[in-house]
């Protein structure tokens, strides 16, 4: 009888298991996304007055042919005519993680695995945020985690390592960005130094929020619009924060007659990967898709814009095993829990868009944006 039961409960065991594990291996898209129809890139002009950066963490070519596979063969980002790849390995390590990556696509440097903008002597590099601030233009960071994690602070702070956030915060104070949107208010306001960061922000003229629908009204002056005490919850239960998000802060730097350059991270795609997820990955790559069409409206609208799509690395070991466009379905497996080393996909559309094809390092993508400015 014993034996018996034991049978009974392996196999309830077993039962729960595979189902919870085909819960996390396929995805049907119930409510897939209109894509746009893009003008010819022949319209824009050579040298771009804006630039609109967004990093999808973790982001390989199966996580975006997953959602292509979801939501009936199509994103907007495979709309764009100008596709390269990335090469992403660090200073120090052949796998690369978010903070050296990211630095990679902020300064034109590699550094060691979990560095911040500082070379391999923790000496500051200079991003492509700063320096664009120096020559007058506005700028801005967005992300769905916390606006002190590793890809969006790799723009705007300089630290030895990413796990200082409460550093990585005060870093923020003195930079003059013109707008950050994400989590992490208690890094800001609850801090073991007993700094209070959003009234040093205020001071520094800053109207600071707790929800982008608080901040409706404003598209105007200096903007802090911190979304969440930590990370942002995982799509859907943030709701439409990341297309909202993109767009307001086109909405406040295109007041800036110079010109603007904005960082937009879609920080989950990763957390996916990590998770071993496949619906996971989905919906947060779609959701980055729905980003991404804001900044492509935008370039739309006007001749001067640049719209890069990239990655810092791939997660997972992604690889899809089934799909169908005409459901929106897609299955997938992975083969760590980890990054790994595989190439990237870049993608760009608007003026000097066609610089970014072919092979080359990440850092190639800080160096051709400088050469798109003028810098």
């Amino acid at each position: 009888m014993k034996h018996l039961f034991l049978s009974i409960a392996l196999f309830i065991f077993i039962g729960f298991s595979s189902t919870a594990q085909d819960e996390k291996a396929s995805f049907t898209n119930k409510n897939p996304h209109q894509v746009l129809t893009l003008k010819e890139n022949s319209f824009f002009k050579e040298q771009p007055k804006n630039i609109i950066l967004l990093i999808g963490d973790g982001m390989g070519v199966a996580q975006v042919f997953s959602a292509v596979s979801a939501n009936g063969g199509v994103l907007n980002m495979t709309q764009m005519p100008f596709t390269g790849f990335s090469k992403t390995q660090s200073a120090d390590a052949y796998i690369t993680d978010s903070a050296a990556g990211g630095t990679a696509l902020s300064s034109g440097q590699r550094t060691y695995n979990g560095a911040l903008a500082v070379d391999t002597d923790t000496l500051d590099i200079p991003t492509i945020l700063e320096i664009s601030k120096s020559k007058g233009y506005a700028t801005g960071l967005v992300s769905s985690s916390s606006i002190t994690h590793a890809t969006p602070a790799s723009f705007i702070a300089h630290q030895p390592s990413r796990n200082m956030q409460e550093e990585i915060a005060a870093d923020f104070i003195g930079s003059d960005i013109d707008i950050f949107i994400g989590g992490g208010r208690k890094f800001f306001a609850k801090r073991k130094d007993g700094r209070n960061l959003l009234d040093e922000l205020k001071k520094e003229n800053y109207q600071v929020f707790n929800s982008l629908a608080d901040a409706a009204s404003i598209n105007t002056g200096k903007l802090a619009i911190l979304t969440a005490e930590n990370h942002n919850e995982p799509y859907p239960d943030r709701g439409e924060m990341l297309p909202e998000a993109t767009e307001k802060a086109i909405n406040v730097l295109k007041n800036n007659d110079k010109g603007f350059f904005l960082m937009v991270e879609g920080s989950m795609i990763d957390w996916g990967g990590h998770d071993n997820n496949t619906a996971y990955v989905v919906q947060e790559t779609l959701d980055f898709d729905r980003a991404i069409a804001k900044a492509l409206e935008f370039a739309s609208s006007n001749n001067e814009t640049l719209v890069v799509i990239t990655a810092d690395h791939e997660t997972g070991g992604m690889t899809l095993t089934g799909g169908d466009f005409d459901k929106n379905e897609v299955s997938g497996k992975f083969t760590t829990g980890g990054h790994t080393s595989v190439m990237v996909p870049v993608f760009a559309y608007g003026a000097g868009a066609d610089k970014f094809t072919g092979t080359y390092k990440n850092t190639e993508v800080f160096h051709k944006m400088i050469e798109a400015f003028g810098f």
